[in-house]
């Protein structure tokens, strides 16, 4: 997962490591409530990205695993690197998410 250059984004990256039981909504989206708020900076999309990670309100994390227009407001967390196959991955039923930090790469 790429962050945004965020408070939200450094906020979320200090819960991690973390685990979610994510529900489905919409045959679009993955989202849970997190334990603690954190910071919003909302605005209008317009259009959601396959991929996108977006905090709905300032506790519900959202992972978008289809590409749609919206008229709702969300503050930006971050985007899935690999956002291909997460339709065919995730499918339609509540499924379990592991977020952790990157290891350090070696010189």
């Amino acid at each position: 997962m790429i962050l945004d250059d965020s408070e939200a984004a450094r906020a979320f990256a200090e819960m991690l490591p973390l685990t979610l039981n994510m529900a489905d909504l919409n045959s679009n989206e993955k989202y849970a409530d997190l334990q603690s708020p954190l910071p919003i900076s909302v605005s209008n999309v317009d259009t959601i990205n396959r991929g996108d990670v977006m905090l709905y309100g300032s506790k519900t994390l959202v992972i978008f695993y289809k590409t749609f227009q919206t008229s709702y407001s969300y503050t930006r967390i971050g985007r899935l690197r690999d956002p291909d196959e997460l339709a065919k991955v995730l499918g339609r039923r509540s499924v379990q998410i592991e977020f952790t930090r990157a290891m350090p790469q070696s010189l």
